[in-house]
């Protein structure tokens, strides 16, 4: 879909559920968007599936997991999450199935958000040309957007009311980052810094690539060719799917 198609991320809600495989998958241009809605009072609550311990090729994977929780707590708090957590499934080894959609399913009861963001689960991402996507990041997308519905039906996973998590139903939608079926946009051209900041927090990361990598030219390539299309200084797409 073209940028001028677009339509703006509806943003009349109170709570948002940020849910990704990685550290670092927010910040390559989601998190831009996190700190304008933090900005405006919204609650965020950042859920990592696993800690990361298979991301780079230099460190062993408990110093990884170790470096990487860090830094995504460090992360979380420049763009003003409110929650860091963490569901510890292994890196790279992420499976389509119950388990995962359980947790999933127990995070959105416990927080209970109006609003619920993930990263691309398709073949691509937005602007990406070819590029393959992650094994992680397809499975947890989809299990995200299954683990919604999950969350509501009081007899799926009925073991989590027996834990004290009640069914919700109240996700108004789920917002896909970086999507190459983006449908939606939102303005973040004053919290671009911000979201530079971010990404830079996950320097053992951004050092442990293998080439030059650089956090702000990288956001600024991603945000302001699409925000100058749609009239403002920068923007992020997203695909948003209605529950």
């Amino acid at each position: 879909m073209a940028e001028l198609d677009l339509q703006p991320v509806p943003e009349d809600w109170a709570r948002c559920l940020a849910v990704v495989a990685h550290p670092d998958d927010l910040e390559f241009g989601a998190s831009c968007a996190l700190a304008r809605w933090t900005g405006q009072g919204k609650d965020v609550v950042e859920v990592l599936a696993t800690r990361g311990e298979a991301g780079i090729d230099g460190l062993a994977p408990d110093e990884a997991a170790r470096v990487r929780t860090e830094e995504q707590l460090a992360s979380g708090a420049v763009v003003g999450a409110s929650a860091v957590e963490f569901l510890d499934h292994r890196d790279g080894m992420l499976e389509p199935g119950l388990a995962l959609r359980r947790d999933l399913a127990r995070a959105i009861r416990r927080h209970r958000p109006d609003v619920v963001v993930t990263l691309s689960f398709r073949e691509g991402f937005w602007g990406g040309g070819r590029m393959w996507n992650h094994v992680d990041h397809r499975v947890l997308g989809e299990a995200v957007v299954d683990a919604v519905r999950d969350a509501a039906n009081r007899w799926v996973f009925p073991e989590l009311v027996d834990e004290g998590h009640e069914p919700w139903g109240g996700v108004r939608f789920v917002l896909v980052a970086s999507s190459p079926l983006a449908t939606h946009w939102v303005d973040v051209t004053d919290t671009l810094e911000v979201g530079i900041r971010s990404l830079e927090a996950h320097r053992a990361y951004i050092d442990g690539l293998g080439y030059d990598f650089d956090a702000e030219q990288f956001l600024r390539q991603l945000t302001e060719p699409t925000g100058q299309r749609l009239g403002v200084g920068a923007a992020i797409t997203f695909e948003l799917i209605e529950t």
